[in-house]
Protein backbone atom coordinates (compact mmCIF):
# COMPACT_ATOMS: atom_id res chain seq x y z
CA UNK A 1 0.00 0.00 0.00
CA UNK A 2 1.57 3.24 -1.12
CA UNK A 3 -1.14 5.72 -0.88
CA UNK A 4 -0.31 7.60 1.79
CA UNK A 5 3.54 8.16 0.52
CA UNK A 6 1.64 9.16 -3.02
CA UNK A 7 -1.13 11.80 -1.45
CA UNK A 8 1.20 13.23 1.12
CA UNK A 9 1.77 16.82 -0.09
CA UNK A 10 -0.47 16.65 -3.08
CA UNK A 11 -4.47 17.66 -3.81
CA UNK A 12 -7.17 15.07 -3.27
CA UNK A 13 -7.66 14.95 -7.09
CA UNK A 14 -5.33 12.47 -6.75
CA UNK A 15 -6.16 8.72 -7.73
CA UNK A 16 -5.49 7.15 -4.82
CA UNK A 17 -4.59 3.63 -3.86
CA UNK A 18 -7.53 1.43 -3.19
CA UNK A 19 -6.67 1.64 0.84
CA UNK A 20 -10.57 1.33 2.24
CA UNK A 21 -10.80 -1.66 -0.54
CA UNK A 22 -7.70 -3.59 1.23
CA UNK A 23 -9.16 -2.77 4.49
CA UNK A 24 -12.36 -4.78 3.78
CA UNK A 25 -11.63 -7.70 1.81
CA UNK A 26 -7.51 -8.30 3.36
CA UNK A 27 -5.91 -9.56 6.14
CA UNK A 28 -6.51 -12.55 8.79
CA UNK A 29 -9.39 -12.29 11.72
CA UNK A 30 -7.85 -12.09 14.54
CA UNK A 31 -9.01 -14.55 18.21
CA UNK A 32 -11.18 -11.94 19.02
CA UNK A 33 -12.73 -11.65 15.55
CA UNK A 34 -11.16 -8.45 13.89
CA UNK A 35 -8.34 -7.46 12.15
CA UNK A 36 -5.27 -6.01 13.56
CA UNK A 37 -4.01 -3.83 10.43
CA UNK A 38 -0.59 -1.72 10.64
CA UNK A 39 -1.62 1.56 10.98
CA UNK A 40 -0.17 2.54 7.41
CA UNK A 41 -2.68 0.95 6.08
CA UNK A 42 -5.54 2.09 8.22
CA UNK A 43 -3.94 5.93 7.29
CA UNK A 44 -4.21 4.80 3.72
CA UNK A 45 -8.08 4.06 4.53
CA UNK A 46 -8.83 6.88 5.90
CA UNK A 47 -7.15 9.05 2.81
CA UNK A 48 -9.03 7.40 0.34
CA UNK A 49 -12.20 8.04 2.33
CA UNK A 50 -11.20 11.96 2.38
CA UNK A 51 -10.62 11.64 -0.94
CA UNK A 52 -13.52 9.79 -2.27
CA UNK A 53 -15.61 12.35 -0.23
CA UNK A 54 -13.55 15.40 -2.39
CA UNK A 55 -15.35 13.78 -5.41
CA UNK A 56 -18.73 13.95 -3.90
CA UNK A 57 -17.86 17.15 -2.94
CA UNK A 58 -16.79 18.35 -6.78
CA UNK A 59 -20.50 16.97 -8.02
CA UNK A 60 -22.11 19.76 -5.73
CA UNK A 61 -19.56 22.24 -6.60
CA UNK A 62 -21.07 22.19 -9.77
CA UNK A 63 -24.45 22.22 -8.88
CA UNK A 64 -23.74 25.47 -6.16
CA UNK A 65 -25.83 27.83 -8.50
CA UNK A 66 -28.77 25.01 -7.65
CA UNK A 67 -28.88 25.64 -3.57
CA UNK A 68 -28.06 29.64 -3.87
CA UNK A 69 -31.02 30.03 -5.79
CA UNK A 70 -33.14 27.38 -3.16
CA UNK A 71 -31.42 30.07 -0.43
CA UNK A 72 -33.14 32.87 -1.97
CA UNK A 73 -36.45 30.94 -2.64
CA UNK A 74 -36.87 29.68 0.87
CA UNK A 75 -35.84 33.11 2.39
CA UNK A 76 -38.71 34.49 0.35
CA UNK A 77 -41.24 32.53 1.16
CA UNK A 78 -40.50 31.74 4.68
CA UNK A 79 -40.12 35.48 5.33
CA UNK A 80 -43.54 35.97 3.49
CA UNK A 81 -45.44 33.53 6.23
CA UNK A 82 -44.12 30.55 4.59
CA UNK A 83 -43.23 26.93 6.75
CA UNK A 84 -40.68 24.67 5.35
CA UNK A 85 -41.55 20.67 5.96
CA UNK A 86 -38.15 17.93 5.90
CA UNK A 87 -38.06 14.76 5.98
CA UNK A 88 -35.68 11.53 5.67
CA UNK A 89 -34.70 8.39 7.12
CA UNK A 90 -32.07 7.19 9.03
CA UNK A 91 -29.07 9.33 8.67
CA UNK A 92 -31.00 11.51 6.11
CA UNK A 93 -33.33 11.83 9.19
CA UNK A 94 -30.70 13.29 11.14
CA UNK A 95 -29.84 15.69 8.26
CA UNK A 96 -33.18 17.36 7.45
CA UNK A 97 -33.77 17.67 11.39
CA UNK A 98 -30.26 19.12 11.41
CA UNK A 99 -31.24 21.73 8.63
CA UNK A 100 -34.92 22.72 10.52
CA UNK A 101 -32.52 23.12 13.65
CA UNK A 102 -30.95 26.17 11.88
CA UNK A 103 -34.21 27.57 10.90
CA UNK A 104 -35.77 27.97 14.17
CA UNK A 105 -32.90 28.19 16.08
CA UNK A 106 -30.10 30.26 14.30
CA UNK A 107 -26.82 29.25 11.50
CA UNK A 108 -24.62 31.76 12.12
CA UNK A 109 -26.25 35.40 12.89
CA UNK A 110 -28.51 36.34 15.48
CA UNK A 111 -32.07 36.93 13.70
CA UNK A 112 -35.85 35.69 14.01
CA UNK A 113 -37.21 32.60 13.89
CA UNK A 114 -38.40 30.70 10.95
CA UNK A 115 -41.27 27.91 10.58
CA UNK A 116 -39.73 24.66 9.76
CA UNK A 117 -40.71 21.65 10.85
CA UNK A 118 -38.72 18.25 10.18
CA UNK A 119 -41.93 14.99 9.43
CA UNK A 120 -40.15 12.14 11.77
CA UNK A 121 -39.68 14.21 14.86
CA UNK A 122 -43.41 13.57 15.89
CA UNK A 123 -43.13 9.92 16.78
CA UNK A 124 -46.74 9.34 17.83
CA UNK A 125 -48.02 10.86 14.23
CA UNK A 126 -45.01 8.31 12.45
CA UNK A 127 -45.93 5.29 13.99
CA UNK A 128 -49.78 5.88 14.07
CA UNK A 129 -49.89 6.25 10.57
CA UNK A 130 -47.31 3.51 9.39
CA UNK A 131 -49.31 1.13 11.74
CA UNK A 132 -52.61 2.34 10.42
CA UNK A 133 -51.27 3.49 6.47
CA UNK A 134 -48.26 1.80 6.50
CA UNK A 135 -45.04 3.32 6.20
CA UNK A 136 -44.83 4.52 2.74
CA UNK A 137 -47.44 6.81 3.75
CA UNK A 138 -45.83 8.46 7.25
CA UNK A 139 -44.08 11.38 5.42
CA UNK A 140 -47.13 11.84 2.63
CA UNK A 141 -50.08 12.08 5.24
CA UNK A 142 -48.30 14.73 6.71
CA UNK A 143 -47.42 16.70 4.04
CA UNK A 144 -51.18 17.07 3.02
CA UNK A 145 -52.09 17.71 6.80
CA UNK A 146 -49.77 20.67 6.77
CA UNK A 147 -48.37 21.47 3.32
CA UNK A 148 -50.14 24.57 1.83
CA UNK A 149 -49.27 26.88 -1.47
CA UNK A 150 -46.35 29.01 -0.41
CA UNK A 151 -44.47 26.31 1.32
CA UNK A 152 -41.24 24.33 0.68
CA UNK A 153 -40.79 20.27 1.32
CA UNK A 154 -37.18 19.30 1.27
CA UNK A 155 -36.54 15.63 1.15
CA UNK A 156 -33.13 14.08 2.08
CA UNK A 157 -32.62 10.51 0.44
CA UNK A 158 -28.57 9.31 -0.29
CA UNK A 159 -30.49 6.36 -2.73
CA UNK A 160 -33.58 8.81 -3.89
CA UNK A 161 -35.13 5.37 -3.83
CA UNK A 162 -37.28 5.19 -0.78
CA UNK A 163 -41.01 4.85 -1.43
CA UNK A 164 -41.96 7.09 1.74
CA UNK A 165 -40.25 9.92 0.53
CA UNK A 166 -41.55 9.76 -3.02
CA UNK A 167 -44.63 9.73 -1.85
CA UNK A 168 -44.33 13.01 0.25
CA UNK A 169 -43.64 14.41 -3.12
CA UNK A 170 -46.36 13.71 -4.62
CA UNK A 171 -48.51 14.77 -1.70
CA UNK A 172 -46.48 18.44 -2.13
CA UNK A 173 -47.94 18.59 -5.62
CA UNK A 174 -51.15 17.88 -4.69
CA UNK A 175 -51.53 20.07 -1.63
CA UNK A 176 -49.53 22.76 -3.97
CA UNK A 177 -46.45 22.89 -1.96
CA UNK A 178 -42.42 23.62 -3.92
CA UNK A 179 -40.71 20.33 -3.35
CA UNK A 180 -37.27 20.14 -3.30
CA UNK A 181 -34.68 16.73 -3.05
CA UNK A 182 -30.72 16.23 -2.11
CA UNK A 183 -30.55 12.50 -3.19
CA UNK A 184 -27.24 10.62 -4.24
CA UNK A 185 -26.58 9.83 -8.03
CA UNK A 186 -29.09 10.41 -10.32
CA UNK A 187 -31.61 10.18 -12.32
CA UNK A 188 -33.77 8.29 -9.42
CA UNK A 189 -37.37 7.95 -8.45
CA UNK A 190 -37.04 11.09 -5.73
CA UNK A 191 -35.50 13.60 -8.46
CA UNK A 192 -38.15 12.84 -10.59
CA UNK A 193 -40.91 13.23 -8.34
CA UNK A 194 -40.00 16.71 -6.86
CA UNK A 195 -40.00 20.18 -8.36
CA UNK A 196 -35.91 20.23 -8.38
CA UNK A 197 -33.10 17.81 -7.19
CA UNK A 198 -29.72 18.48 -6.61
CA UNK A 199 -28.26 14.51 -6.83
CA UNK A 200 -24.77 13.71 -6.01
CA UNK A 201 -21.97 11.73 -7.05
CA UNK A 202 -20.89 8.92 -5.06
CA UNK A 203 -20.97 6.22 -2.20
CA UNK A 204 -24.11 6.56 0.25
CA UNK A 205 -21.92 8.02 3.39
CA UNK A 206 -19.87 9.97 1.22
CA UNK A 207 -23.61 11.72 -0.56
CA UNK A 208 -24.67 11.84 3.19
CA UNK A 209 -21.32 14.11 4.07
CA UNK A 210 -21.81 16.23 1.25
CA UNK A 211 -25.63 17.12 1.84
CA UNK A 212 -24.26 18.13 5.36
CA UNK A 213 -22.27 20.78 3.21
CA UNK A 214 -25.05 21.58 1.08
CA UNK A 215 -27.06 22.18 4.30
CA UNK A 216 -25.15 24.62 5.75
CA UNK A 217 -24.40 26.46 2.42
CA UNK A 218 -27.88 26.51 1.75
CA UNK A 219 -28.63 28.44 5.47
CA UNK A 220 -25.91 31.09 4.56
CA UNK A 221 -27.39 31.66 1.17
CA UNK A 222 -31.10 31.73 3.22
CA UNK A 223 -29.60 33.98 6.15
CA UNK A 224 -27.81 36.55 3.41
CA UNK A 225 -31.05 36.97 1.91
CA UNK A 226 -33.51 37.12 5.34
CA UNK A 227 -30.73 40.05 6.07
CA UNK A 228 -31.13 42.05 2.65
CA UNK A 229 -35.95 41.43 2.91
CA UNK A 230 -35.80 42.44 6.78
CA UNK A 231 -33.21 45.24 6.58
Amino acid sequence: MKMSRALRGQSLTATPAAGLTAIRSGGPLGPAGFRVLPPEQLSDGVLEHIFEASQALDSLRRQSAVLARWGQTLAHRLASGGRLLAAGNGGSAAEAQHLTAELVGRYDGERRPFSAIALHGDTSAMTAIGNDYGYDEVFARQVRAHARPGDVVILLSTSGKSPNLVAAAQASHEVGALSWALTGPGPNPLSAAVDEAVALEGRNCHVQEAQLIAIHALCECFDACVAEEED
